[in-house]
């Protein structure tokens, strides 16, 4: 596939459904104010007095990224802004905030919801956020794909996209002589990584490659998005396949030279930074720092390619508005801010995802987020790139999903226990979450209508 043209990226082709997700992570959206963004006929409208406004984030709860939102996003708001965050450690409290508060009926206390494609798709389900048809018609910069993905398979638009992002690999430019010979950094193979990273460990004498394989690491995503679909092809269908299990013993293996200390990693910046790491791979908002403070040591890449695919994970994050809201016409006002090029410029830079904003990059950003837009999009390019979509229609299950990839790993990986034995055990209890759901299989997996995907 080719989703970018050499003039910029292709947003305003005609594509399906599936392809406009899988472009979320397109790291070309475009950045203008104060020097990060260009654009033309960028507005977003204006708006009278908005009083108080409530808007909870299910992302960006880092603290430096709550710092920054609160004294930038804001500035220019003719309202009264109170950002509200769900921990990073209980992701989950996002939706079941929104639930409880919906259950509890009258109004609410949120007024603007800033979250995940995945959690829009629960709430639009369970009719718990209203259309934002008029606010979708006010603002005249966003790419017209990515608006019909806010629609959500239907007539309304139900968010409105906000910011994107995904995940790559990045190595200190001192190991670079130690990959394969005839290996090629933007197209390497599992198998070209694992051989590097046991190189790194001979030339060396340690473990150098990390992994963010914490509590609060995003190793669960690495497992669902990347490993497992690049083997198998998908997230639940092969689950438990033979080609699984050589996903896992393959992991194994390059467990052996890991840096141990990657089950204390949450965040890859800050071991590249140090060079207790010198290869790694993370989200780009987690490896952002590093590569700003040493543009000149490291270098961003696409991640790695499976048997069956270069498997990665975009992400889109959204905003919407619930049902019983006590201040939407509030709430309509900052979303049109949010997505003025100030505001979206201030979100690029302080937390490294890209704005949805149409337009280009401008060279006068940070050389780390130039960097990753490079690895981005030469990721997206790749005629073998699949993209593993974030968990879609299991609502509050998505803490439960992400720990069965975890209890799997540390099954398998570190408890070295059979991998079919784990596999059969854990993928019962991936069924079961999609008998409790009822949620249709999503890409990579193969459609399954409206029919609960079946892990086989």
């Amino acid at each position: 596939m080719s989703d970018v043209s050499k003039d910029g990226f292709g947003w305003e082709e005609p594509i399906d459904r599936r392809t406009m997700l899988g472009r979320a992570a397109i790291a070309g959206g475009a950045i203008a104010a104060g020097g990060l963004l260009t654009a033309q006929h960028a507005s977003a409208g204006s708006s009278a007095a908005a009083g108080k406004v409530t808007a909870f984030f299910g992302q960006f709860g880092g603290i430096a990224e709550q710092e920054g939102i609160r004294k930038y996003v804001f500035r220019g708001f003719n309202g009264d802004v109170d950002p509200v965050f769900a921990p990073i450690s209980n992701p989950a409290n996002f939706v079941d905030r929104v639930r409880a508060e919906a259950k509890a009926g009258g109004k609410g206390n949120i007024d603007l919801l800033v979250g995940l494609h995945g959690d829009f798709v629960t709430f639009q389900n369970e009719g718990l956020i209203r259309g934002l048809d008029a606010v979708g018609k006010q603002v005249k910069n966003l790419p017209a794909p990515l608006v019909k993905i806010g629609k959500l398979g239907t007539k309304t638009q139900y968010y409105l996209p906000h910011s994107q992002a995904t995940y790559v690999m990045v190595a200190n430019k001192d190991v670079l002589k130690y990959m394969p010979k005839g290996a090629n950094i933007d197209a390497l193979t599992y198998g070209q990584l694992f051989q590097w990273a046991k190189t790194i460990r001979e030339k060396t004498g340690q473990n150098r490659f990390g992994l963010p394989a914490s509590d609060t690491g995003l190793m669960h995503r690495f497992l669902q998005g990347f490993l497992v679909p690049s083997f198998t092809g998908g997230f639940v269908t092969g689950f438990r396949s033979t080609e699984a299990v050589a996903a896992w013993e393959y992991m194994k293996q390059l467990w052996k030279y890991t840096h141990p200390q990657s089950l204390t990693y949450a965040f890859m910046q800050d071991p590249l930074l140090s060079e207790e790491v010198l290869l790694g791979w993370d989200h780009v908002a987690r490896l952002k720092t590093a590569l700003d403070q040493r543009p000149g040591d490291l270098v961003a890449f696409p991640v790695p390619k499976g048997p069956k695919a270069r498997s990665y994970m975009p992400v889109i994050v959204g905003l919407a508005i619930p049902k019983n809201a006590p201040n939407p016409a509030g709430a309509a006002a900052l979303a049109r801010h949010m997505l003025t090029l100030g505001a979206q410029a201030q979100i690029l830079s302080i937390s490294g995802f890209f704005p949805a904003v149409g337009g280009r990059l401008s060279k006068r950003i940070s050389p780390g987020l130039l960097a990753e837009a490079a690895a981005v999009r030469k990721q997206q390019k790749a005629p073998d790139a699949v993209q593993a979509l974030l968990p879609i229609g299991i609502g509050a299950e998505g803490g439960n999903f992400s720990k069965i990839y975890r209890d799997t790993f540390t099954r398998i990986v570190r408890n070295n226990e059979n991998v079919r034995t784990v596999l059969a055990e854990q993928g019962a209890l991936l069924q079961g979450i999609f008998d409790k759901t009822g949620a249709p299989c999503w890409a990579p997996d193969p459609p399954s209508g409206k029919a609960a995907c079946r892990v086989r």
